[in-house]
């Protein structure tokens, strides 16, 4: 358009005055004029001192005036300036777009998109400015949405990088929802968990975020109205509600979504928007779906490492726990780990030996022995060795290899020494009852073959006195075994109860007396007369004081006096059975109370016994919770002290 084309009232007076003597082009004018009022562009014409002069309708409709308003009206009461517009006009410049905001009549602003020209008279000098205006609201919000939705993946994509390069995952969620939230201008972002087995819904906050503008904003309890909607209907909920007004926030929107690899169905990634209801386009929730799946694999992942970290812990354990001597090998024979408690007697600390050769630690030839022929250069089959013995322990050991694959195998080193203690115990034990057994067996078959082949009364008469005998030592003998079984094994059980324990001495001794007096041993009680009250078993007790008594009188000289004193000590009620005879040597007595066990010098005398009551004297008394001493000195006599608990 040019100064023929554009019609205009309210121009400067020296343009108005040129334009005067143009009449024959106002059929031209009158075409320009049709063109300003008709073209679906909002055009202005604004003069040279920045005034609007004339305004078609589009315009007019755009800032919501009347042609009336506007004409005259300052460019700078509608838009912002900018660079453009203040700087001095000068003839001859072209058109030129740029984008302003301008202010409507009611105050609402609206992005737009200005060409302006300058017309020229036909000498050259500025008339007034042409300005074509166009709304950009709409291709604004795109560009906003465009940028929203490249800033939310750009936040995304770094900080879920950044996420999977943190060595602690956990930490970084919390700066991924606070990225998140800070990206979609939210105020509050958490990974929530709703927990429906055990009576009540329960809603667990695993990780939150919440922005300085919400103060002390309670995700927890504003979750609480929408728990009934996700658990039965676990897809994204998009709801608003009111908080009425108590808290920092009064109003709020709130939009969960599934976690999925979380925690099932009932994990989520919570937001809290402000009152605009988290109207997002599909391209924003897309972006958003993105970040949770991300979350909910970083979440899986920490998931799985804890749980490796746990399975590592409890193995670690268990084999820490392991009374064994564990070696690792390859088929070059390198230790490779090496583990042991450290009360085992091969115990060494694993950095000082991995790595090392094991023929370097132990002799090549029990090496050898441990990896057995079929073995020496790759692992093909377990093998197991019993019992062999290291130059510096006294212990004994057994050996179990596994093949793990060829080149790699564990060696399993257990201390057997109490195995082949216990082993060398029953053998003896069996040896021992045998050789008792039979003593009394033979003179029993001796006796009732003389008996058989006949022979005087008087013969006969101690044929059989000695068959008796025989008989009734088997018969103490197996008594005496199936008790102790019965106490080993538990079976027996003692009824521990408050007795008087001055009673069960005094027909303890007694059952004795019969034979003391026979062998002209005198028996004495030194005893309080009053109640002594223990814990105990009258039975057992009895059985106790009668073998202690009796050995007392088997072992003491004729005119001999045994006494029984009971007396109190620290917290025990004591019984010592005093005698006068033959003493125990000193390296006796550690081995009194042994299964089968007797004294040399007993030996030696002959007097008879199986060596077994002591035994069953100390395990009844421990059984009761008491304890038993022994004091003796050779031909001077021997002390044997019970401590009973009292009542």
């Amino acid at each position: 358009m040019d100064e023929k084309t554009i019609p205009i009232k309210a121009l400067p007076p020296e343009v108005r005055a040129k334009l005067e003597k143009k009449k024959q082009n106002w059929e031209v004018d009158q075409l320009g004029r049709a063109l300003f009022e008709q073209t679906g562009e909002c055009v202005f014409i604004i003069d040279l001192d920045l005034r609007y002069l004339k305004a078609n309708q589009q315009a007019l409709d755009l800032l919501g005036y009347d042609e009336r308003e506007i004409s005259g009206m300052s460019v700078s009461n509608v838009m912002s300036m900018g660079e453009e517009l203040d700087r001095q006009i000068a003839p001859g410049d072209h058109a030129n777009i740029y984008e302003r905001i301008l202010k409507k009549k009611d105050g609402t602003l609206i992005p737009v998109e200005i060409s302006t020209s300058i017309v020229s008279d036909e000498n050259g000098l500025p008339v007034y400015i042409q300005s074509i205006v166009r709304d950009i609201s709409e291709r604004k919000a795109t560009e906003k949405l465009l940028k929203r939705n490249g800033q939310i993946l750009s936040v995304i994509s770094e900080a879920t990088a950044r996420l999977f390069r943190s060595p602690n995952i956990e930490s970084g969620i919390t700066e991924v929802l606070e990225s998140l939230g800070n990206a979609l201008e939210l105020f509050c972002c958490v990974i929530f968990e709703i927990e429906n087995f055990s009576g009540a819904p329960q809603i667990m906050i695993h990780y939150s975020w919440v922005g300085y503008d919400a103060g002390s904003f309670d995700a927890k309890t504003a979750i609480t109205p929408f728990i009934n909607r996700m658990i039965t209907t676990p897809e994204t909920v998009l709801s608003e509600v009111k908080a009425g007004g108590d808290g920092d926030i009064a109003e709020y929107s709130f939009l969960a979504i599934p976690v999925q690899g979380l925690l099932g169905s009932r994990g989520f990634l919570g937001m809290f928007d402000h009152k605009n209801s988290l109207s997002w386009l599909l391209a924003d929730f897309d972006a958003v779906q993105t970040a949770t799946n991300l979350i909910g694999a970083a979440l899986q992942r920490i998931q799985y490492e804890e749980t490796i970290r746990l399975n590592e812990f409890r193995n670690r354990i268990i084999v820490e726990s392991f009374p064994d001597l564990l070696i690792r090998i390859d088929a070059d024979g390198t230790i490779l780990d090496y583990n042991s408690s450290p009360n085992h007697p091969l115990f060494i600390h694993r950095d000082m030996i991995t790595g090392k050769k094991l023929v370097e630690t132990w002799p090549e030839e029990i090496v050898a022995r441990i990896l057995g022929d079929k073995n020496k250069n790759t692992f093909q089959v377990p093998y197991w060795l019993e019992g062999f013995q290291l130059p510096f322990s006294s212990s004994i050991y057994e050996s179990r290899l596994h093949p793990i694959n060829p080149s790699e195998a564990l060696i399993i080193i257990r201390d057997i020494s109490d195995m082949v203690q216990l082993n060398e115990m029953k053998t003896d034990f069996i040896n021992r009852a045998s050789h008792e057994l039979r003593t009394p067996l033979t003179a029993v078959i001796l006796m009732a073959d003389l008996i058989q082949q006949g022979g005087t009364q008087e013969e006969l008469d101690e044929y059989w006195r000695i068959l008796r005998n025989e008989l009734n030592r088997q018969k103490k003998l197996i008594d005496s075994l199936l008790m102790a079984g019965r106490l080993e094994s538990g079976m027996m059980k003692l009824e521990s109860v408050p007795l008087d324990l001055l009673p069960v001495v005094k027909e303890s001794m007694e059952a004795v007396s019969p034979i003391a007096n026979k062998k002209g041993v005198a028996l004495t009680l030194d005893a309080l007369q009053e109640p002594l009250n223990i814990f105990g078993d009258n039975g057992a007790l009895q059985q106790v004081f009668i073998n202690l008594i009796n050995n007392a009188v088997k072992f003491s000289p004729t005119g001999s006096n045994i006494k029984v004193i009971i007396s109190h000590s620290d917290g025990y009620v004591d019984v010592a059975i005093v005698d006068q005879g033959m003493g125990i040597s000193p390296d006796a007595i550690p081995h009194l109370f042994e299964k089968f066990y007797r004294a040399k010098n007993v030996t030696v005398a002959e007097i008879p016994g199986s060596g077994i009551g002591l035994y069953i004297v100390k395990s009844i008394i421990e059984e009761l919770g008491g304890k038993i001493d022994v004091k003796s000195e050779i031909n001077k006599g021997t002390t044997f002290i019970v401590h009973l608990k009292p009542v």
